[in-house]
C-alpha cells in the first residue's frame, strides 16, 4: 500500500489538495473551535479528485475509537463464555445428558456398576425384554444393589457369601416377614468386615434408589467399642462418621444418645452408634424413644438368657432388622435356640409355651431312654422340622476356611506334673474338705474348694495367704512350704506348669523374634507372671478388667507393632478375651482351663486370625491328674453338669453331688495323663504312639485323633522339644492344615 494512503496521512493529503484548488483561499478564523477542525479533517471523500478511484479496501484499516475496541473485546469474551459446560474430569467421555440441578429423566441407575469386575450384587431386578421396557415406566423400575467396590475387592469368597446371606435376611428375602439372622462364623473369619460391608450398603442403597436404613446401632462388649470404630475407619475412611459411646457422665451420654435418636432424613451426621451392652442397658430409656433401621449385637451369645435385663432392654428397641454375631458354637440347647431366635425374629417359633408344646416336649421325650419307637420317630421329625426353620436364618462356617489364607497353627495340650509342695498341699486340702463335707454338708462350699484347687495347680503362691490365715482346708498347711519360702520372688520349681512356662519363654526369647500372649482366668496368676517377667527382664504389657477401654486399644495397637519392644502380652480371659486382635504375637499360652470351653476358644483365637504372617503355636498347660484335667475332659467331651457345659462356676455348686465332687477332687498320681487313659487309645502301646492320627484330622478334631506323645519324639515344635523336661508328663499335638509349599 502506498505510504500516502496510510490512515495517518489521509487528513494531511486532503488539506494540501484543498489549498491548491481554491485560489481565493484565506486563513480560517482563529475563533474556529478545534473540534470543528477535527470534524473537517474527517470528511476526506468530499474533496477527492473525480479522476481518482475510491480506495474502499482501506476502510477496515481505519483506527477504531476506544468505544469500538471495547465492544469488540466484549464480543470475544461473550463468545468464549458461551461455550457449553464441560465436566472437569480428566478423560471424561460422557458429556452432559441434563442440565445441572434438573431431575434426571429416563431409567434409574444403580450406585455401582453391577457388571464391573468383581462386583458383588446383593439384589438384581428382573430383566425386561425390549417390548416390556416400552410398556414399563423405567423411572420407577428398581435397580441393582451392589456392594461398594472399595469393600467388595477385599472380601474373600466366604465373606461375600456371608454379606449376601445377611442382606437377604434383613430385607425379608430369606424368610418372608422376618428381618433378622444369626452370623455364627467361628473366630477369625471376618464377621466385622462382613457387617461393615452390609451396613455401608444399607445406608447408601436400596432397589428404590434411596437408603434402606438411615440409622444403625452396634452393641458389643465394652472392650470392643473402640475396635468397631477403628474397623469402620479402616475400611471406609472419612466416608462415614460413627458415634462411639464408651465413657462420660450420665448426662453427657444421654445428650449424645438423644442427639443420635433425633436425627432423621437421608443425611445424618452420625448414621452409626457403637455402644457397650452395659451402657445400652443403663441408658435404654433414651434409645427407646425413637426407631433405628438396624441393630447388630456382637458376641451375641450373651443374650441366650431371655430373663436378663440387657436382653429385655434390647428386645424393646424399635428395630425391625436385627443381626446377632457369635463366634461361639451354639450349644444344642432348645431354650438357648429359642431365646436367640426369638430376639432376631420375634414370633418365628411362636411364644415360649407354643415352642415348648410344638418342639421341646416331643424332642426331649424322643431322647428319653425309656421312649417308645413312636416317641423316637416323632422326636426326630420335630428336630428335623426345627432345624429346617432355624437353618434358614443362621449361617456358620468353621476356621477350616482360614487354611487358604493363614499360616499353619500347631496346638499343644501339655500335661505338667505337680511339684512335691503342690502334691502335699493338694492332698491335705482334699482330705480336709471331703471329711468336712461328709460330716456337715451344708457348710461345705464346693465352689470355693474348686477355685482354691485351681489356683493351687497354678502355683502355691496363690494360696499362701489362705495358709497364713488358716482358712478352710488350709489350717495346718503353712509347714508344707519350703523353709526359705518368700513371696517376694517367684520360684518356678514349686510349680510344674510355671517351670515349663519359664523354660518356654526363655527359649522363645533367646532363639526367635516371636512374641508371646499369656492368658489366665485369674488376676492373681497375672500378678505372678508380672513378677516372673521382672525377674527375667522381659518387657511386657497387661490387660485386665482394671484397664480403661481407651487405654486397651492403645496397648493392643502398640503391641502389634513389630518394632515395639514388648515381648509378652498378659491377658485376663474374663476381661478381654473376646474380639481382641493380637496378631503381633504368634505364640499363646493358655495357663489354666475354664469350665466353659467357649471362653478358652475365644482366648486362644487372638493370634491365629487375619493379618497373621507367622506360624502359630498354642500351648494349653494342664496339671496332670488334678481337677484341671477333669475340667478339660468335660470341655473335650462337651459334658456339662446339666447335659451341656456349665457357663459359670456358680452353677457348679448346685449340680455336683458329693460323690461327683469326690471323683472331681481325687488326685491321680499314678498317671502320665488321665485324659489319655480314659480314651483307651488303640493307636498307642505303653503310652507310645505306633499309628498316626486318621487322615483328614486336624486340631479341630476330637483329642483322641491328635498325635499322642509320652516323650519329645515326633514333636513339630522345636521350642517345645527343647523345653521338654521332667515336669512334662504327656502331650497332645496337631496342626490346622498342611502348609502349601511354593517353589
Amino acid at each position: 500500500m502506498r505510504r500516502s494512503l496510510a490512515p495517518s496521512k489521509i487528513g494531511v493529503l486532503v488539506e494540501k489538495r484543498k489549498n491548491e484548488e481554491n485560489e481565493e483561499w484565506q486563513p480560517k478564523s482563529k475563533k474556529q473551535h478545534s473540534k470543528q477542525k477535527a470534524l473537517a479533517l474527517y470528511c476526506p471523500t468530499e474533496h477527492l479528485s473525480p479522476f481518482r478511484h475510491q480506495f474502499t479496501s482501506v476502510k477496515p484499516a481505519i483506527v477504531l475509537s476506544d468505544a469500538a475496541s471495547l465492544s469488540s473485546h466484549e464480543e470475544l469474551i461473550k463468545k468464549i463464555l458461551s461455550k457449553p459446560f464441560k465436566v472437569p474430569i480428566p478423560n471424561y467421555q460422557g458429556g452432559l445428558s441434563r442440565a445441572l440441578g434438573v431431575r434426571r429423566s429416563g431409567a434409574r441407575q444403580p450406585l455401582h456398576d453391577p457388571h464391573g469386575e468383581g462386583a458383588l450384587v446383593l439384589w438384581a431386578p428382573q430383566e425386561l425384554s425390549a417390548h416390556q421396557q416400552l410398556k414399563t415406566d423405567m423411572e420407577k423400575y428398581p435397580v441393582h444393589v451392589v456392594v461398594d467396590p472399595i469393600l467388595s475387592k477385599v472380601l474373600r469368597p466366604h465373606q461375600r457369601e456371608g454379606v449376601k446371606f445377611m442382606y437377604d435376611c434383613v430385607t425379608g428375602v430369606q424368610i418372608e416377614d422376618n428381618y433378622g439372622c444369626i452370623m455364627a462364623d467361628e473366630m477369625g473369619l471376618g464377621k466385622t468386615l462382613q457387617c461393615v460391608a452390609l451396613v455401608w450398603t444399607l445406608l447408601r442403597q436400596s432397589p428404590e434408589c434411596c437408603p434402606t436404613v438411615t440409622k444403625v446401632v452396634i452393641v458389643c462388649p465394652s472392650s470392643l467399642v473402640k475396635n468397631w470404630h477403628n474397623e469402620l475407619s479402616k475400611w471406609l475412611g472419612n466416608r462415614i462418621t460413627a458415634m462411639a459411646v464408651d465413657s462420660g457422665s450420665k448426662s453427657e451420654i444421654d445428650r449424645n444418645l438423644g442427639h443420635f435418636m433425633s436425627q432423621c432424613g437421608r443425611r445424618t451426621q452420625f448414621p452409626v452408634l457403637i455402644i457397650s451392652y452395659e451402657t445400652f442397658r443403663l441408658h435404654a430409656a433414651v434409645l427407646h424413644k425413637g426407631e433405628v433401621g438396624l441393630v447388630i449385637c456382637d458376641e451375641g451369645h450373651k443374650l441366650k438368657n431371655s430373663e436378663n435385663l440387657t436382653y429385655q432392654a434390647l428386645t424393646q428397641l424399635r428395630a425391625k432388622r436385627r443381626i446377632l454375631l457369635s463366634g461361639t458354637p451354639i450349644q444344642n440347647d432348645l431354650l438357648e435356640y429359642f431365646s436367640l431366635l426369638h430376639f432376631v425374629n420375634k414370633g418365628m417359633l411362636g411364644t415360649a409355651l407354643e415352642f415348648k408344646k410344638r418342639f421341646e416336649n416331643p424332642i426331649l421325650r424322643g431322647r428319653d431312654a425309656d421312649a417308645t419307637d413312636e416317641d423316637h420317630r416323632k422326636g426326630k421329625e420335630k428336630l428335623a422340622e426345627l432345624l429346617a426353620i432355624v437353618n434358614r436364618c443362621i449361617i456358620r462356617r468353621t476356621q477350616a476356611l482360614l487354611t487358604k489364607y493363614l499360616p499353619v497353627k500347631i496346638e499343644h495340650v501339655i500335661c505338667c506334673s505337680l511339684s512335691g509342695t503342690q502334691q502335699a498341699l493338694y492332698q491335705k486340702f482334699v482330705a480336709s474338705m471331703l471329711s468336712r463335707g461328709e460330716s456337715k454338708r451344708d457348710t461345705f462350699s464346693s465352689l470355693a474348694a474348686i477355685t482354691s484347687l485351681k489356683k493351687l495347680c497354678n502355683h502355691p503362691d496363690l494360696v499362701y495367704d489362705k495358709c497364713v490365715e488358716r482358712a478352710e482346708g488350709f489350717s495346718d498347711s503353712l509347714a508344707l512350704y519350703p523353709a526359705d519360702y518368700t513371696t517376694k520372688v517367684v520360684k518356678p520349681e514349686l510349680s510344674g506348669k510355671v517351670q515349663v512356662l519359664d523354660t518356654l519363654l526363655a527359649l522363645v526369647k533367646m532363639t526367635t523374634t516371636d512374641k508371646v500372649v499369656l492368658v489366665s482366668n485369674y488376676t492373681q496368676t497375672l500378678d505372678l507372671f508380672e513378677k516372673l517377667c521382672r525377674q527375667r527382664g522381659y518387657q511386657h504389657v497387661r490387660l485386665d478388667g482394671s484397664m480403661s477401654i481407651k487405654k486397651r486399644a492403645k496397648v493392643v495397637e502398640s503391641f502389634n507393632d513389630p518394632s515395639s519392644p514388648e515381648f509378652i502380652f498378659m491377658l485376663s480371659s474374663k476381661a478381654g478375651g473376646c474380639g481382641l486382635n493380637l496378631i503381633g504375637a504368634n505364640r499363646l499360652v493358655m495357663f489354666d482351663p475354664d469350665w466353659n470351653p467357649a471362653n478358652d476358644e475365644q482366648a486362644m483365637a487372638r493370634c491365629w486370625r487375619d493379618g497373621q504372617r507367622k506360624p502359630c503355636y498354642i500351648y494349653r498347660l494342664i496339671a496332670t491328674g488334678t481337677i484341671e484335667e477333669k475340667i478339660f475332659q468335660r470341655q473335650t467331651h462337651k459334658k456339662a453338669l446339666s447335659s451341656c457345659v456349665v457357663d459359670n462356676e456358680a452353677d457348679v455348686e448346685r449340680h455336683f453331688s458329693l460323690g461327683e465332687l469326690r471323683e472331681l477332687f481325687t488326685l491321680n498320681q499314678a498317671t502320665r495323663s488321665d485324659t489319655h487313659d480314659k480314651f483307651k487309645c488303640q493307636r498307642c502301646v505303653n503310652n507310645i504312639q505306633v499309628r498316626g492320627p486318621p487322615e483328614g484330622s486336624d486340631c479341630n478334631s476330637d483329642l483322641s485323633q491328635w498325635h499322642h506323645a509320652a516323650d519329645k519324639k515326633g514333636l513339630a515344635d522345636v521350642i517345645l522339644k527343647q523345653a521338654w523336661g521332667p515336669a512334662v508328663t504327656f502331650a497332645f499335638h496337631h496342626k490346622s492344615h498342611d502348609q502349601v509349599k511354593t517353589v
